[in-house]
């Protein structure tokens, strides 16, 4: 329907712009061409064409004036929004009439710009969002540094592990015949290398025990230095044969491990009491031998191989070679046979391909585990102490000079009429004897006093002649080891066996020296020595009573007797030849 509440003139008239309100004076200007392209008269050429049809042409014209309205078809945006370039073929921008634009609030166009009243309500908001992205950023500071850590550690365990890596062992398998032959040749091997340094080592119920030092398995000598928690009274130097053991106690020496001295000290050695070295000893001693054993009796595993002082060996696993030796003395008697090592102990053994042995490693009973590791390399000469025998030395007979030295030795000893003398004797278990005294060659006669270590408190006079050795039980008074009283005492002699016994052909072969034409017997010089500074030929003397030594110095004189002793030792009696007091009681 059609509004007719407003005159068609004020709709019509040219300027109008609808307004009652409005005075403003009409437009006499003549109305310009509002009309678009696509309304403009077309001309008659281009209507229509004798070749093109009407419909043609009005297609064409509906295809001009489709592209006054492409925003409609969703390719350009409407030009009112100014959201695009001006359309070159579309002309000036007219505004339409009757329509206004919309106004646009400040800050619309500017996305950046914020209301006021939110930017209020977020000022306190950014405290908070400083202190969350401060705590985050701390977090991956903490988680970033815990990674490399752990990469650190992995690297490093990586590192050792290929360091330390080796491939998996073979297992233990049974002894092949070459590996049989080197076992069965390793103590003809230690045998023929003479020497080697050694440290064994013992865990005990008692603590640990270290002996240090050597062994000279072609003389069947071991010198070693005891010490550790586990040595008590046995801390101190030590000496062995497969026979008998000598030991030199120090209690005050340092429980550190070291070596002994190349000389042995002199003095105070003494059988031991405590007889717990007597298998360590055995093992020792055990590992050397003269002659090859036969192969076809050893059984046992190969274990693994290992490196010792840089060089390749096998651990080869079989049993102890026990042999019975002679063991340690007892008071009453002769020292009893008894087993060192016991048969059947298994051992392992560390051995390169020669045959030479380097370490080994057992358990003893009653002792424990034993570890035992030569130095091959360190292989010095040893020297026994004068308990054992002293040096070896080269035995051979007596050249014509020594002859005659030794044919003349009893007159020089009537000539010089007797000697002060002192006396050495570990003769037992608890009886290393000590004594001093003197002898007479004139009348024939011996008068020492004798004092055992063990019981200082309790002293023995013995006097001996031709007749009969009678002694007297006294109490020291002063020095137990200085010479006994004089005169000596009239009454309360006893004859019959003592404890000092043991002591009585070493002071009967010194009376016999100065008797007619000199000891009797096959006689021989066992090696050169020195006493006190003197230079001595050594001169052993076999009779039915057992070998006798006598040192005799380059004038003929004697300075020194030696003999054994039932325990398989050596008892000394120095001389210093001179005047000596009258040793006959007053009558």
């Amino acid at each position: 329907m059609k509004d007719t509440s407003r005159p068609a003139s004020d709709d019509t008239c040219p300027g109008h712009t609808g307004d009652p309100d409005d005075t403003r004076a009409p437009d006499t200007r003549a109305p310009a061409d509002t009309r678009t392209p696509s309304d403009a008269p077309i001309p008659a050429d281009t209507r229509t064409s004798p070749d093109r049809p009407a419909d043609a042409s009005a297609g064409r014209g509906s295809r001009h004036r489709a592209g006054t309205r492409r925003h409609r078809a969703g390719l350009t945006p409407p030009a009112i929004l100014g959201l695009s370039g001006p359309d070159p073929g579309a002309g000036p921008h007219r505004p339409r009439p009757g329509v206004r634009r919309a106004a646009v609030m400040r800050g619309m166009h500017d996305p950046a710009a914020g209301h006021p009243g939110e930017d209020d309500d977020l000022a306190g908001a950014d405290h908070e969002a400083a202190q969350s992205r401060r705590a985050a950023a701390r977090r991956r500071r903490v988680v970033l540094a815990a990674l490399a850590l752990t990469a650190a550690a992995s690297a490093v365990t990586l590192i050792a592990t290929l360091v330390n890596w080796a491939p998996a062992a073979p297992p233990a398998r049974e002894l092949t015949a070459a590996e049989r032959d080197r076992l069965a040749a390793m103590r003809v091997v230690n045998y023929r290398d003479v020497r080697s340094g050694l440290h064994l080592t013992v865990s005990g119920a008692a603590g640990r025990t270290d002996l240090l030092g050597w062994v000279d398995w072609a003389r069947r000598l071991v010198y070693l230095d005891v010490s550790g928690p586990g040595a008590g009274t046995l801390r101190g130097l030590a000496q062995a044969t497969p026979a008998v053991t000598v030991v030199r106690p120090d209690p005050d020496a340092m429980s550190t491990p070291a070596m002994p001295p190349l000389v042995p000290p002199g003095g105070d050695w003494r059988l031991p009491t405590d007889r717990s070295l007597d298998p360590l000893l055995g093992l020792i001693f055990d590992l050397a031998r003269d002659r090859t054993e036969p192969a076809d009796e050893l059984s046992g595993r190969w274990l693994r191989r290992a490196e010792v002082d840089g060089e390749t060996v096998d651990v080869l696993e079989a049993s102890l070679r026990g042999t019975a030796t002679p063991g340690g003395p007892t008071p009453a008697g002769p020292p009893t046979a008894e087993p060192r090592t016991a048969p059947g102990d298994t051992a392992r053994y560390w051995l390169d391909a020669a045959g030479r042995l380097h370490r080994v490693e057992t358990t003893l009973p009653g002792v424990g585990p034993v570890h035992l590791r030569l130095h091959r390399a360190d292989r010095p000469t040893l020297r026994p102490v004068d308990a054992l025998g002293g040096r070896p030395g080269l035995p051979r007979a007596l050249t014509a000079a020594e002859r005659h030295r030794w044919q003349r030795l009893p007159a020089r000893l009537r000539a010089a009429g007797g000697a002060t003398v002192t006396l050495v004797g570990p003769v037992g278990t608890g009886l290393d004897l000590r004594g001093a005294g003197w002898v007479s060659w004139t009348s024939g006669t011996a008068y020492l006093g004798v004092t055992a270590l063990d019981a200082a408190d309790l002293r023995t006079l013995v006097r001996q002649d031709r007749k009969a050795v009678a002694r007297i039980e006294t109490r020291p008074v002063g020095d137990p080891e200085a010479p006994p009283p004089l005169p000596p005492p009239a009454t309360g002699w006893r004859t019959g066996p003592h404890r000092t016994s043991a002591l009585d052909p070493l002071v009967s072969a010194a009376l016999r020296a100065a008797r007619g034409s000199g000891p009797q017997g096959s006689t021989r010089r066992v090696r050169g020595d020195s006493h006190t500074g003197v230079t001595v030929d050594v001169v052993e003397v076999e009779t039915a009573q057992g070998p006798t030594r006598y040192w005799i110095d380059r004038t003929g004189t004697l300075r020194r007797l030696e003999a054994p002793t039932p325990a398989g030792t050596w008892a000394q009696l120095d001389l210093t030849t001179g005047r000596v007091p009258r040793l006959t009681p007053r009558t």
